[in-house]
């Protein structure tokens, strides 16, 4: 190989002046793919972002963020305006004057619930095209075992006529999708570096040991990583499954399992998950592992039964607020329900819950008129259910039959319930799907209550 991105050594990246002479394209906008610009940008790299989408791009050049816009847009804007970011729909043009690609594209996961890898082949096919010698691909996608090497590699090869190893390096590096992700957790996490030779391991540990405040992990068998990585995910997700199991059987136990949580981690070294409505973080990497073991002619069943339960847990919610309503001797239809915590991220401005609009719009269909209120978000970041958005939470409030909290934002810890009680149309329903109000004083207050996994109410 020249010399090249290839042959660094730590030394030769050790401050922001050095890392100003490279530059970095980030493939793929996402949630992932904005947080790495603004970790490579503030330590002093060169960044493309790259995506299909003009309107995000639109919104990029101008240091506008989809997402956790107190703590993202302010570096972007900063970023853009000193010319260390930049964005553009031109894949080629951006590979072509990088020595680092990133590619942070997703599988996606089709109706049928079978993995399609189409737009990462893509987007291989783009950055092969216009691939330098000497450069280096990092990708970061969560993709299922043999993979990286399988499709990946082989994409990259054929399109560029190059071979890794000789002409490029090529290393595996995945990051989990995670819907609270932010800057501060990506630059703690643990980091797995993967590759087959020896050159595009030490680079991209270097590289990414820029941003990491752990120690990077590296390793010469990719197909493991990318395992290793799944199984952390789907381990998570069994996790959540097995706690919505236990939130639902605690409700019917008459028992409080945010309490049970507490007490066995006083006195255990595990610790519990919480139970949720969305695990939208890896709602699509156990897909990933079961596909990969159906291509294997085999089962896995415990993966197979969480995500069942986790996609059963958002119907649960629906039952518990039409059981709070006849608690009040109403019916679920023609209810005005009021949904409190739209934003992903507790106390900021994040990108809308996935459960959120999935069950405003079950309720909307079950004959309810379906309001929403988020003291961080607008009409706008919320699409087509944009128009139910209340700006203000006593028009959110105001004659409703029902209120239903979805993100524990503080503001919904210190309900201020006397007043709650003269808005709301009494007698009315609290349902907290987040543990974070509590159900004695909910009722003291003369409303119904209910709470994922808090079997305590008493009426």
């Amino acid at each position: 190989m020249s010399t090249s991105i290839l042959h660094i050594k730590p030394e030769e990246l050790d401050s922001v002046d050095k890392r100003r002479k490279h530059r970095v394209s980030i493939i793929g906008c996402g949630r992932n793919g904005i947080l790495h610009a603004c970790l490579f940008a503030e330590a002093g790299f060169n960044i493309i972002c790259v995506d299909a989408d003009r309107a995000l791009i639109n919104r990029l050049t101008r240091g506008k963020s989809p997402f956790l816009k107190d703590k993202v847009e302010p570096l972007l804007k900063k970023h853009v305006r000193n010319g260390c970011v930049k964005a553009t729909n031109d894949v080629k043009a951006a590979v072509a004057q990088s020595d680092v690609i990133l590619i942070t594209t997703q599988a996606k996961i089709d109706r049928k619930k079978k993995v399609n890898y189409l737009d990462i082949e893509k987007v291989c096919k783009q950055v092969g095209s216009s691939l330098r010698r000497g450069s280096l691909v990092i990708v970061m996608s969560v993709v299922g075992p043999a993979t990286a090497e399988r499709l990946i590699r082989q994409t990259l090869e054929n399109t560029s006529g190059f071979k890794v190893g000789v002409h490029f390096g090529m290393a595996y590096s995945p990051v989990r999708i995670l819907d609270q992700q932010n800057l501060e957790k990506l630059a703690d996490c643990k980091r797995i570096v993967a590759a087959t030779d020896k050159d595009s391991l030490n680079a991209a540990s270097i590289i990414l040991g820029t941003i990491a405040k752990k120690d990077v992990v590296k390793t010469n068998d990719v197909k493991t990583a990318e395992a290793a990585t799944l199984f952390e995910s789907v381990q998570h997700y069994t996790n959540v499954a097995l706690a919505n199991e236990f939130a639902c059987f605690c409700e019917k136990a008459g028992i409080d399992y945010h309490e049970a949580k507490e007490l066995a981690e006083k006195s255990a070294d595990g610790t519990l998950v919480s139970p949720t409505l969305t695990c939208r973080n890896i709602r699509e990497e156990p897909y990933l592992l079961l596909d990969e073991a159906e291509n294997l002619n085999m089962k896995l069943r415990i993966p197979a039964v969480a995500r069942e339960i986790n996609e059963e847990i958002l119907k649960h919610a629906v039952s518990l607020i039409r059981e709070s309503l006849r608690g009040c001797g109403k019916t679920l239809r023609r209810a005005k329900i009021s949904l409190l915590g739209i934003s992903q991220t507790p106390n900021m401005k994040d990108s809308p819950k996935v459960s959120a609009q999935k069950l405003a719009k079950i309720l909307e269909t079950k004959g309810a008129k379906v309001s929403l209120y988020d003291p961080y978000l607008s009409g706008k970041d919320f699409g087509d259910l944009g128009h139910r958005l209340k700006k203000k939470f006593t028009e959110a409030t105001e004659g409703v039959d029902c209120i239903v909290i979805l993100t524990g934002h503080n503001r919904f810890k210190r309900l201020n319930l006397k007043k709650l009680k003269i808005m709301t149309r009494m007698p009315a329903a609290i349902v907290d799907l987040e543990g974070v109000v509590d159900p004695e004083k909910v009722e003291r207050e003369g409303f119904i209550y209910r709470g994922l996994g808090r079997g305590v109410w008493t009426k």
